[in-house]
């Protein structure tokens, strides 16, 4: 394999969310492309944005979450190994945030909501049925949490791409 051009390496010091911790290394090219992959999904997602009282729904705001799953596994599988799979390096950290911020909460509330849905009748409206839930508000706050968690974690993208030097 050759050896990458040190003009090309990026040395980056983050800190991550989900008490994954912090990374310090030098991120190559394969590694900045697949950064700026995951950042621009979720810059353009509600998961990084407050979904506000009169706003949107919860269904919308939990499948966009779920579906950076399979996001981030089609980026890290296009990028290939040298993504790397380290606690310092784009692939690990992307798994991390899977594994230890979106798979928790959405194992969580996921089933509580789909539970609620279920008892929804033909008359109401999805939006009208999930105001009149009594765990309404409270994921809209988790959902909140969350959102700072996954704004850290776009924050960490842009600095391992580069963006704002």
């Amino acid at each position: 394999m050759p050896k990458q051009d040190p003009a090309k390496l990026k040395k980056v010091s983050v800190n991550l969310p989900f008490g994954i911790g912090g990374a310090e290394w030098e991120a190559d090219e394969t590694e900045r492309k697949a950064a700026w992959s995951l950042y621009i999904e979720l810059v353009t997602r509600i998961t990084v944005q407050s979904l506000e009282t009169d706003q949107g729904l919860l269904r919308e705001a939990l499948n966009s979450l779920h579906s950076m799953f399979a996001i981030t596994r089609q980026i890290l599988r296009e990028a290939g190994p040298d993504v790397g799979l380290s606690s310092a390096s784009v692939g690990g950290i992307a798994i991390a945030v899977l594994n230890q911020g979106l798979r928790p909460f959405l194992s969580q509330l996921h089933p509580l909501l789909q539970t609620w849905e279920t008892q929804k009748t033909p008359k109401t409206s999805p939006k009208e049925h999930e105001k009149n839930w009594s765990l309404e508000p409270q994921m809209r706050e988790e959902l909140l949490l969350l959102g700072k968690d996954l704004e850290q974690y776009t924050n960490t993208l842009a600095e391992i791409v580069g963006l704002g030097e």
